[in-house]
C-alpha cells in the first residue's frame, strides 16, 4: 500500500526510512514480481544484482570487511526483507540466505575467516549457506548425528544435512556437525565448509511448493581445517542460536511483505471486481474481511519492529522475536489466503501474483523453527519470569 505512515513509528530513525524508501524504488526498476524457470540461475543473478546494489551490506556485521555496519542492524535487514517480499519472494529468499549463511562468520569468525568470505558474500559475490538440519533433526537440534572428529590441524566430517537453502549452488556452507564434548546440544561444534571440499556431495536436488534452491548433502570422510570452526569446540549450539536469533524477526518480516502485498491486490480487486450490480468492496463481508486483513497487518508489524528495535537496544529478544515470527506468519497466511478467496478462480491460476505469494507463505511457518516450536519458546520464556 501507498500509506506508509508505519515508518514514522518510533521504532525507527530518518535512516530507516530513507533506506526502505531507496531500497523499494531500486527493486521496482530491477526487479520482477514472480517465479523464474530456471530458479539456481534467478538465484545467483538475484544475488549479484543485490550485491551490486549494496544492499547485502547489510546482511553482514563489520564495516572492515564490507558491512555497512560493525554490526548486524535488525531494523534495516527486516525492512529490506519485508521491502523484497512484498516484490519478490526469491529475492527475499536470496537475501535472507546470505544473511543467515554467512551469520555465524560475522558473529563468530576470526578475523582471517572474515576477511576470507564476509566481502564477497557483501559483493554478491559469493553465495551462502546454513546447514543445520538433518533428516532426524530439525527442530531438534540435540538430536544431530552429523559428526566432526578432530584429526591434527584438521576436523574429519561424516553424515548428512537436509533442507538446506541454496543447497547446490552456494559457495560455502556453515556447517554444525556433533564434535563429542558434552552429550546433546552442547557438544556440537560449527564449521565453514567449501562447497568444492573433497568428501562433500550434494546427493539430492529438492523441490518444494514456492521454488527455492534446496538440497541433500552427503559428507564422506571430509577434511575441514580447524581454523575454520566456528567458536569454540562445542559451543555449535550458541553460535546456531546466535544467529538464528538474528534473523528470526527478519522472517516476520518477509511474512509481513507477502502479506501487504496480498492485501493490495485484494484491495484492488475488491474496488475494480463487478458483482451483483456492484463492486466487490460494497459488500459487508468483504469489508469486513479487509478490516481483518488490516488489523492483522499491522499487529505483525508492531510485534515485528518491537523486537527489532529491541534487538538493536542490545536486548534479549527470544520471547519477542517467536512471538513476532508466530504471528507474521501465521496472519500473512491468513491474509493471503484471503486475498486469493476474492480473486475467486483466478486466484488459483499459476503465476497470478495471490497464488505466487500463496504458495510463498507456507514454508515460512515452518523454516527457522516452526509455529508450534515458537510456541514452546514464548511459553518457556514466560515460565522463567514467573
Amino acid at each position: 500500500m501507498s500509506d506508509k505512515d508505519y515508518l514514522a513509528w518510533p521504532f525507527f530513525e530518518p535512516r530507516h526510512a530513507a533506506l526502505e524508501q531507496a531500497l523499494d524504488a531500486w527493486v521496482a526498476q530491477h526487479i520482477a514480481h514472480g517465479h523464474a524457470q530456471d530458479v539456481d540461475a534467478a538465484c545467483r543473478q538475484l544475488v549479484r544484482q543485490l550485491g551490486e546494489g549494496g544492499w547485502l551490506r547489510h546482511a553482514i556485521g563489520g564495516t572492515a570487511y564490507g558491512g555497512a555496519g560493525d554490526s548486524i542492524d535488525t531494523r534495516a535487514i527486516c525492512l529490506i526483507r519485508e521491502t523484497l517480499a512484498r516484490h519478490n519472494g526469491l529475492a527475499d529468499f536470496a537475501f535472507a540466505m546470505q544473511g543467515l549463511g554467512s551469520g555465524a562468520i560475522s558473529l563468530f569468525g576470526s578475523d582471517d575467516n572474515r576477511a576470507a568470505y564476509l566481502p564477497r558474500v557483501a559483493r554478491g559475490e559469493a553465495i551462502a549457506a546454513f546447514a543445520l538440519s538433518e533428516p532426524q533433526a530439525g527442530s531438534d537440534v540435540a538430536a544431530m548425528q552429523c559428526a566432526a572428529v578432530r584429526d591434527g590441524d584438521d576436523y574429519v566430517l561424516n553424515g548428512e544435512k537436509t533442507w538446506i537453502s541454496n543447497g547446490g549452488i552456494a559457495d560455502f556452507y556453515v556447517v554444525f556437525a556433533r564434535t563429542g564434548e558434552q552429550p546433546g546440544a552442547r557438544g556440537i561444534s560449527a564449521f565453514i565448509v567449501d562447497a568444492d571440499a573433497p568428501g562433500l556431495v550434494i546427493t539430492e536436488r529438492i523441490q518444494v511448493i514456492a521454488p527455492h534452491p534446496l538440497a541433500r548433502l552427503q559428507f564422506t570422510d571430509c577434511r575441514v581445517p580447524a581454523g575454520k570452526r566456528l567458536g569454540e569446540a562445542g559451543q555449535g549450539f550458541k553460535v546456531a542460536m546466535a544467529t538464528l536469533d538474528v534473523f528470526r524477526t527478519s522472517v516476520a518480516a518477509a511474512a509481513l511483505g507477502f502479506a501487504r502485498r496480498a492485501l493490495e491486490e485484494a484491495m484492488q480487486r475488491a474496488t475494480q471486481r463487478q458483482m451483483f450490480g456492484q463492486v466487490l468492496a460494497d459488500f459487508q463481508l468483504t469489508q469486513a474481511r479487509l478490516a481483518d486483513m488490516a488489523t492483522g497487518i499491522d499487529t505483525s508489524a508492531l510485534l515485528t519492529y518491537r523486537a527489532a528495535w529491541q534487538r538493536d537496544q542490545g536486548r534479549k529478544v527470544t520471547k519477542e522475536a517467536a512471538m513476532a515470527k508466530l504471528h507474521a506468519t501465521e496472519t500473512a497466511q491468513q491474509v493471503i489466503d484471503a486475498a486469493l478467496q476474492m480473486f475467486g478462480g483466478l486466484g488459483v491460476v499459476s503465476g497470478q501474483v495471490v497464488e505466487t505469494l500463496y504458495r510463498e507463505i507456507r514454508a515460512l511457518r515452518i523454516y527457522e523453527g516452526a509455529t508450534e516450536v515458537q510456541q514452546l519458546i514464548i511459553a518457556r520464556e514466560l515460565l522463567k519470569e514467573t
